[in-house]
């Protein structure tokens, strides 16, 4: 046998390991798709990298003490990546990992105002330790089995409009209108109904890149589009010569980088204290920011599953996933690793959606996209060149795909249509998926009992909208014990 022939060989062997290992074939995907897929999901949450620190960082606590940006970025990306590639691993799905966008905002804007950031980091541990025990225990899975199809179709479907929402806010074609006695309308078509900068003309010109190449069935279309308007915003700005603001680049502005790679510091692995709110305020104060914290985490990344799980058609002939309880165990670590790594909870990302959309359907998508992070540790100043312009267009394409999931409910019946209406448009609305969660849940247990059927209603569900209902009305309560 010849040295070429003994390779290759080998390599086949290897292929071959990998796609039983991971039931690539099995699901009907391919090594390619997988490695395309994971790309394409880093790309599209690669911002966080970028977002994250300017949310969590140089944020004063209640100490004057702050995160330095830099240290914020490192870990950042290196809890994401060690996230993704634990759960491709262990659950063997493309749902990737990142900061959750909801409670990283939360600790920002609320929970360091009362506590320390180590401190504060200490009630994501615990929040998180806390979502270990109830996926372990099969209650999270028992709770997610207890809410309707309708339900779900709805947190699938109203994903995809978050998702939407995001792409857009991010590309700057939707905008905040400046309060004003002129107008009451919150939101706009870019500056007074004009996209009114070259860098959202770039999205818009990507959207329509990328539809038309989805459209075509083009392998890679997605990822096609996002490099090709990557090269053209570099072309843009070496022409145009913008910077960042209401007329310029949304946070990345794309120039050739100075140098490829960068030592990452590290120095915030480990800083936390689980007890040190405890001991800084009233227990119950403690543990009710704790209950907050648990909330979110614990319905975003069930519905976010979900949605994933019917994207990709990897959902069972009742509705479910496969392997839930294991998922959602691994994902409660998230919040632990999170929190340990001062990056804030980490949990599944509704961006995962791009990659599943370019045929991701196992764990070795995910660990393409847990290795990238990884490495965009070290390449700061390459991942940076790609502006959200250029990558955000691929949420509003997968938002698109991800609206048909209302195929599944019946609008005609009022009692399902209004939770299921309510549960879509909160979630954009709040900018938060598990606020459209409990809206939804609400909304559901209302009507059947209003209606005289209670007994339709599994207790669980009615036990997670009562959770909904004190977390909502957590700023009165919280009023009523000072």
């Amino acid at each position: 046998m010849s040295v070429t022939s003994s390779v290759g060989g080998r390599e086949k062997t290897w292929a071959a390991a990998i796609d039983r290992f991971f039931a690539v074939t099995a699901r009907g995907s391919s090594l390619g798709a997988e490695l395309r897929g994971g790309a394409v999901t880093f790309v599209a949450m690669s911002y966080i990298v970028v977002l994250n620190p300017l949310i969590l960082g140089d944020k004063p606590d209640a100490l004057g003490h702050v995160l330095p940006i830099d240290q914020v970025a490192a870990v950042t990306a290196f809890v994401a990546g060690a996230m993704c590639v634990v759960f491709g691993f262990v659950a063997n799905y493309p749902f990737a990992f990142a900061a959750g966008l909801g409670i990283n905002a939360l600790l920002a804007t609320s929970v360091v105002l009362k506590v320390s950031w180590p401190e504060a980091m200490g009630l994501v541990v615990v929040e998180g330790l806390l979502i270990v025990v109830l996926g372990a225990t099969g209650l999270r899975v028992a709770v997610f089995h207890a809410i309707p199809p309708e339900l779900r179709a709805a947190i699938a479907a109203g994903i995809g409009c978050f998702i939407t929402l995001i792409g857009l806010v991010d590309a700057g074609f939707v905008r905040r209108i400046p309060d004003s006695a002129e107008t009451s309308v919150p939101l706009g078509l870019g500056i007074g109904g004009s996209i009114a900068s070259l860098p959202t003309l770039v999205f818009a010109i990507g959207l329509g890149l990328m539809a038309v190449l989805v459209a075509r069935k083009v392998r890679g279309g997605i990822l096609i589009g996002i490099v090709a308007m990557t090269a053209v915003s570099l072309v843009v700005q070496a022409v145009a010569k913008l910077g960042p603001g209401p007329k310029g680049w949304g946070l990345t502005v794309p120039v050739p980088p100075k140098a490829l790679f960068s030592v990452p510091d590290l120095s915030l692995l480990g800083q936390f204290s689980v007890l040190g709110a405890f001991h800084r305020m009233s227990v119950l104060a403690a543990s009710l920011l704790v209950f907050t914290l648990l909330l979110a985490n614990f319905f975003d990344a069930m519905g976010t599953m979900a949605g994933l799980g019917k994207q990709a058609g990897l959902m069972n002939p009742d509705g479910t996933l496969p392997n839930l309880g294991r998922a959602l165990t691994v994902e409660g670590f998230g919040a632990v690793a999170g929190g340990m790594g001062s990056a804030s909870s980490n949990t599944v990302f509704a961006e995962s959606a791009t990659g599943v959309g370019e045929g991701a359907r196992t764990g070795l998508a995910n660990l393409v996209t847990g290795a990238l992070f990884l490495l965009a540790m070290f390449l700061t100043p390459l991942y940076k060149v790609v502006p959200v312009e250029a990558a955000t267009p691929a949420l509003v394409v997968v938002g698109a795909m991800m609206i048909g999931h209302v195929r599944e409910i019946d609008f005609a019946k009022f009692e399902i249509a209004l939770p299921a209406f309510l549960t879509i448009v909160t979630m954009p609305f709040t900018y938060s998926i598990a606020d459209g969660i409990g809206v939804g849940c609400i909304a559901w247990v209302l009507i059947r009992v209003g209606t005289g059927k209670a007994r339709e209603v599994h207790p669980l569900l009615a036990v997670v909208a009562v959770a909904f209902l004190v977390n909502f009305a957590a700023g009165p309560i919280q009023g009523l014990l000072r």
